[in-house]
């Protein structure tokens, strides 16, 4: 009895297999070794125009961001601020002039209450995306009413001549420095992180963009260098051309974004780094405005625990903020003001900051004088010197205000006019390496097409 072996089926290649072994014996000829670096020098040339085209549409998203979003933004942020703690001063301011309080006194309240709201509704359509900044949002706008009720209460009271009015308005400020306050500080402090990480993503060197189009330049003068070898032809048009689109990409790439990074860094170092410090030295002198106001509302009710008045201690902790310690001369170069005139970078941005310097110095010599004849029991001078229309610590404050807001618009167009230049810088780029691209990997088939044609 015989027994016949049978074969296996033989096992189907795929079609991927069967491609790779096509290209491997084409590429044992010239003509295929040509198709196949004709179609790598293509790809790479492709490659590096995509890989600029996003790179630096990802920058320009960025730096778009900065100018339109971010820092909008963190400003907003800081008049957030600024309208709560003047909104809380002149609540004190009107509360002293008891049953006098003046119909500006009132609005202006009204105002920055009104600004704040506001304010608040926007970032809460801006914060998507951040939870810190919507934390701090939703806590503004839970304690912002129950602030205006106890202030209400306070003038309610006032009005009657019932001491319980000066116990609702020192734990209003109690609210409004405790939670109000901090609330605002640290949205823009995630604001002010936001911007910063705008920055770093639009300044960011495109590392793959460039070393896409290294790698691209470096295949081409590899390709021409093998043709010159092979046929002593210095010249290939079509790869000449393709060099030459690669060369003008990569240096409009590299010099784009140096110009959009030195754009940039001026407008942060003689913009945004200024506006900061602007903002702090009016965060200093409201907060030591209100301190002045309730140091007489509260008429030593409130010690620290060396057994000092609270608010006065803090008003001078907000002029030391501000100005530095002494009442007298320059301001101290670690102050809010004193490092505003240090980054101004010309003459309109300091004049401002040397006025507002000079308004602190005067309030200062009148808060001494209002102290002077508090403390001498002449409540009624003390107060004249700090609420009156004339002469008074409050004409001084207004005058702060007003030099560090005009420092601030000076600084505001510094930082729009630098980021602008620099932003614009990117224009046309991710386009034009679209193009350039496309061209170069034409040229360099056709400088490829053209050596295959000399085997036909």
């Amino acid at each position: 009895m015989s027994t016949s072996s049978v074969s296996p089926p033989a096992v189907r290649r795929t079609a991927w297999a069967e491609g790779l072994d096509e290209l491997r014996a084409a590429a044992t000829t010239e003509p295929g070794r040509l198709r196949v670096i004709g179609a790598v020098l293509a790809l790479l040339v492709v490659l590096f125009g995509a890989v600029t085209a996003w790179q630096v549409s990802d920058r320009a998203a960025a730096a778009d961001d900065v100018v339109e979003h971010s820092q909008p933004l963190t400003a907003d942020a800081a008049n957030l601020y600024r309208s709560l703690a003047d909104a809380d001063t002149t609540a004190a301011a009107g509360f002293l002039a008891g049953g006098e309080e003046s119909r500006a006194t009132r609005e202006r309240y009204t105002a920055d209450i009104a600004t704040a709201s506001a304010l608040l509704v926007k970032a809460s359509a801006n914060s998507a995306g951040s939870d810190g900044a919507g934390a701090q949002i939703t806590k503004l706008n839970g304690g912002l009413p129950r602030y205006t009720g106890l202030v209400e209460t306070a003038r309610a009271n006032n009005r009657q001549g019932l001491p319980l009015g000066g116990a609702y308005l020192r734990y209003a400020h109690e609210r409004m420095r405790m939670e109000l306050l901090p609330a605002a500080r640290a949205l823009y402090d995630a604001e002010t992180e936001r911007l910063a990480a705008d920055y770093a993503t639009a300044k960011a060197w495109p590392w793959w963009a460039l070393a896409a189009g290294v790698v691209a330049l470096g295949a081409l003068g590899w390709a021409q260098r093998r043709n010159y070898r092979r046929t002593h032809r210095v010249f290939n048009r079509g790869l000449l051309a393709a060099t030459a689109a690669c060369l003008v990409l990569l240096g409009w790439l590299v010099a784009g974004h140096t110009v959009a990074r030195g754009g940039l860094t001026g407008s942060y170092e003689h913009g945004a780094r200024s506006l900061r410090v602007l903002n702090e030295a009016r965060i200093a002198a409201l907060r030591a405005r209100g301190d002045e106001n309730l140091t007489l509302v509260a008429r030593g009710a409130v010690l620290t625990g060396g057994q000092q008045d609270f608010y006065e201690a803090g008003f001078r902790s907000g002029m030391t903020e501000l100005a530095g310690a002494g009442d007298q001369g320059a301001a101290a170069a670690r102050s809010r003001l004193g490092a505003a005139l240090a980054l101004a970078d010309d003459e309109a941005g300091r004049a401002p900051v040397r006025a507002a310097l000079t308004q602190v110095r005067e309030w200062q010599a009148r808060h001494a004088e209002a102290r002077a004849a508090d403390d001498g029991g002449d409540f009624d001078r003390a107060l004249a010197t700090v609420i009156g229309a004339k002469g008074s610590t409050g004409e001084s404050f207004d005058r702060v205000a007003a030099g560090l807001q005009r420092a601030l618009v000076h600084e505001q167009g510094e930082f729009r006019s630098a980021a602008d230049g620099g932003r614009a810088a990117l224009d046309g780029l991710p386009v034009g390496a679209g193009v350039l691209a496309g061209l170069g990997a034409l040229g360099a088939v056709l400088g490829i097409g053209r050596r295959l044609a000399e085997y036909r």
